[in-house]
């Protein structure tokens, strides 16, 4: 097996050189580090992990906590995200600890990584406005980055996607097809994602002189059942009071309320439209819903490679304004959205 002072030697470099190219220490050029990775794959080089945790004093191990909900376990959204993520550590020798908390339980778990010692940094997932997890954090000087924003004007490492702009997206084009009666089917209230795609449905409303009444809105757990169930009571509403549009922050949540347009003898795409937020769950592809869904698409899979380039750099003091990323989200229209009935094109009865 080829040892770290025969490899530097063959390169004509310093053992301290070739280590800092393979953990990505931002001071080793491009070119050089470059000639590490190839002739280290050439060469068969695997660095002894315990020798270099003794060494560095780092742990070699990220932390992320996910959060639970009551009755339905872990999100299914973050399945694929954390697939990519555990590949792409483990693309730099970085072992992912995954910890599942519900919410009153979220503390005491980042606080255990942080005092035992347990991992070098941390990914935080599902923001809020006012996150204790962020600010124990940065009281503590831990290297983390964050999979969204608790605000839009966030002072830390994050990677997020255009929330404001989809959902801006989606009512305008649900307005311009005629609708005046739009229902917003959303995540929990006080998840960052959720109130910036809330703010954006109301300003566009606003912008057109439109709102939509309270009891055709909901917060709730990203779930096909819940969606269903909410939808089933906005329908069961006469003809003059029901939405003509829905708006969905999670396909599962479309397809739930599918669901409630079939029982209510509704078609969707002429009675009835939908559109929604498409991360691009592996096992719900929405352009085989019948019919094919209209999306705001921004695959969750993506985040994964992203976060694990950040974490690694904020673990080598990148400082996090220079880790803050917002990608754009594409608007894909499929059969699920047409113009409004007559009776949509009518403002709410009271």
């Amino acid at each position: 097996m080829t040892t770290l002072r025969e490899l530097a030697r063959h390169l004509g470099l310093s053992p301290a050189t070739v280590s800092r190219a393979l953990n990505g220490y931002p001071e080793v050029g491009d070119s050089t580090r470059a000639r590490v990775i190839a002739a280290s794959a050439e060469f068969n080089y695997t660095p002894n992990l315990t020798a270099k945790r003794l060494a560095t004093g780092k742990s070699g191990m990220v932390g992320i906590v996910f959060r639970s909900s009551p009755g339905h376990g872990m999100d299914p959204h973050f399945v694929d995200f954390l697939a990519s993520l555990s590949e792409a550590l483990a693309d730099s020798q970085i072992d992912l600890v995954v910890h599942i908390s519900s919410p009153p339980d979220q503390l005491s778990h980042y606080r255990r990584f942080i005092n035992d010692g347990l991992v070098d940094g941390m990914i935080v997932s599902a923001p809020e406005p006012d996150d204790a997890r962020i600010r124990l954090m940065q009281s503590r000087d831990v290297a983390f980055v964050v999979h969204g924003r608790g605000t839009e004007d966030a002072a830390y490492a994050y990677y997020d996607i255009d929330n404001d702009g989809a959902f801006a997206a989606a009512t305008k084009l649900l307005v311009e097809l005629g609708h005046r009666r739009i229902a917003l089917i959303n995540g929990p209230e006080q998840m960052g994602f959720a109130q910036q795609r809330r703010k954006a449905f109301d300003r566009v409303l606003a912008e057109r002189g439109l709102r939509t009444p309270a009891r055709f809105r909901s917060n709730d757990e990203m779930t096909e059942e819940g969606a269903y169930e909410r939808a089933s009571i906005m329908l069961a509403e006469s003809e003059d009071r029901r939405p003509s549009a829905f708006v969905c922050s999670s396909t599962l949540q479309a397809l739930g309320v599918m669901r409630a347009a079939a029982e209510a003898g509704l078609a969707v795409g002429d009675d009835l439209s939908i559109i929604s937020h498409d991360d691009v769950l592996p096992h719900l592809r929405s352009e085989n819903f019948a019919p094919g869904l209209s999306v705001t698409r921004a695959p969750i899979r993506n985040a994964g490679p992203v976060l694990a380039r950040m974490i690694m750099a904020r673990m080598n003091k990148v400082p996090p304004e220079r880790l803050q990323r917002v990608d754009k989200v594409d608007l894909i229209v499929r059969a699920s959205t047409g113009s409004a009935p007559a009776w949509g094109g009518q403002a709410w009865s009271q």
